[in-house]
């Protein structure tokens, strides 16, 4: 069983309008400059569109690819045309971001939702500036919100505003419905950014199978969520612990060397695991650490694709 740090229940959102536009604006600079030095171009070399498509034919002229002469329109002319060919490149995104209880832990003055709705507001903001369309899927053991993918700011605006102040309903976490719920609501291939801390319980491998359907589909890039404290227990004497998912509750003693060393053992397993899933699945993993800068490890996944 995953235990985790009691996190109090978020606040009622009595905020005015003003106070909401002003934290949306504070999420929306910083993004935009992050997305301005570093991504731009990054993305546009990381992610492809479908392909080409026919655009229309021309006259033949010195130096084109005879490979690309139309012959059926030469026969009828009489004289030499070729296709051209433009590239096709826009692209939908989604983000798909895990809202249920679990990432609500956090130890480095962030917590993981934050954290999500940082790097989400990037790679939204990213997209847009290529001219593709994005859009939002928030989930916990049900869809909490679907977003279908549009262009323009003010639709980035939109998503942002849908994660920073959107109650979840449910506390747990079932990708099988996510994913199932994706599959339907998207028909033709994506870029899927899958934001979450991937905790999985999957004894009878019924999600792995639901996830290799899945990237069979859409081009999927898991973007896994982690606190230092998920790693690592300090000694701080007794602590008592609560699984946010299912409010099981336990208390341990962090003086004992045994007891944390037991306790990195479960965090080095389950990230063991979580690796070896994505490696079955051939997803590259974008790993992201609550209270770091994530221009770095976004930079370095773009330029590794």
């Amino acid at each position: 069983m995953i235990f985790r740090q009691r996190h109090p229940e978020p606040p009622t959102d009595d905020r005015t309008p003003t106070e909401i536009l002003k934290r949306i604006r504070k999420i929306q600079l910083r993004t935009s400059h992050r997305v301005d030095e570093l991504l731009v171009g990054s993305w546009h070399s990381a992610f492809k569109g479908r392909g080409i498509e026919f655009e229309e034919v021309r006259p033949y002229q010195v130096g084109d690819d005879v490979r690309a002469i139309d012959w059926n329109v030469t026969a009828r002319a009489n004289a030499p045309f070729v296709k051209l060919f433009r590239e096709e490149r826009e692209l939908a995104v989604m983000m798909l971001v895990d809202v249920s209880r679990s990432i609500d832990f956090g130890t480095q003055h962030q917590s993981k939702r934050d954290l999500a709705i940082e790097v989400a507001a990037t790679l939204a903001m990213s997209a847009i500036k290529n001219n593709d369309r994005v859009g939002l899927t928030m989930f916990t053991d049900q869809i909490e919100k679907h977003v279908p993918p549009r262009k323009g700011s003010r639709h980035v605006l939109r998503l942002i505003r849908e994660l920073l102040y959107h109650t979840p309903q449910g506390t747990r976490t079932d990708p099988v419905a996510l994913l199932d719920h994706v599959n339907h609501t998207n028909h033709r291939r994506s870029v899927i950014f899958w934001l979450g801390d991937f905790a999985i319980q999957d004894p009878d491998r019924r999600v792995e199978k639901a996830m290799r359907v899945f990237g069979r589909k859409h081009d999927v890039v898991p973007v896994v969520l982690m606190d230092q404290r998920e790693q690592t227990m300090p000694n701080v004497g007794l602590v008592r612990l609560c699984d946010n998912e299912t409010g099981s509750e336990t208390t341990i003693d962090t003086s004992s060397g045994r007891v944390r060393r037991h306790f990195e053992q479960l965090a080095s397993r389950r990230s063991e695991q979580r690796d070896k899933l994505f490696a079955r699945l051939k997803w590259k993993p974008l790993v992201v650490h609550t209270g770091e800068d994530i221009s770095k490890p976004l930079h370095r996944y773009f330029d590794q694709r």
